[in-house]
């Protein structure tokens, strides 16, 4: 589905570009293997797009115009600042952002399972058994459903 895996913070994976709306979305891409919808605020509506055989799951965010504004993946392909990143250990990974000017995160264990939050572009790692598994990241979205520049 997607030819490339490349992470562009704040900008998309791939051919697959932050700010685009949901119809647009799937008249490219094509209809989602399964759909998720959470309303649980007021001033802003998600939907889930996942494309489980294509490594990748959507977030499209907005009360009245939704757009693309996370990405979740686990394509064994992925990439971020040239270097393949699914299955590196956390110590690798932290490596490979603080070489590439990002130093600050927080970390947080559930039961197996290790998060890594960093800020820039809203990035989330989760490792289990000491590897990377998936990750997320993201761009903020107003209620009128543009980005919000930060």
């Amino acid at each position: 589905m997607l030819k490339k895996h490349d992470i562009n913070p704040n900008i998309g994976l791939g051919e697959l570009t932050f700010g685009i709306a949901i119809d647009e979305f799937i008249e490219q891409f094509g209809q989602a293997e399964d759909m998720d919808t959470i309303e649980e605020d007021e001033q802003m509506n998600t939907t889930l797009l996942h494309y489980w055989k294509g490594g990748f799951s959507v977030f499209f965010v907005g009360l009245a115009n939704q757009i693309l504004a996370g990405i979740e993946t686990d394509h064994p392909d992925t990439t971020l600042f040239g270097s393949k990143i699914m299955g590196l250990t956390e110590a690798e990974l932290i490596a490979l952002l603080k070489n590439n000017g990002h130093s600050t995160f927080e970390r947080e264990v559930e039961e197996n399972d290790i998060r890594l939050s960093y800020d820039f572009s809203m990035m989330d790692f989760f490792f289990r058994e000491g590897k990377l598994i998936y990750m997320n990241f993201g761009v903020f979205v107003d209620e009128d459903g543009d980005i919000e520049r930060v």
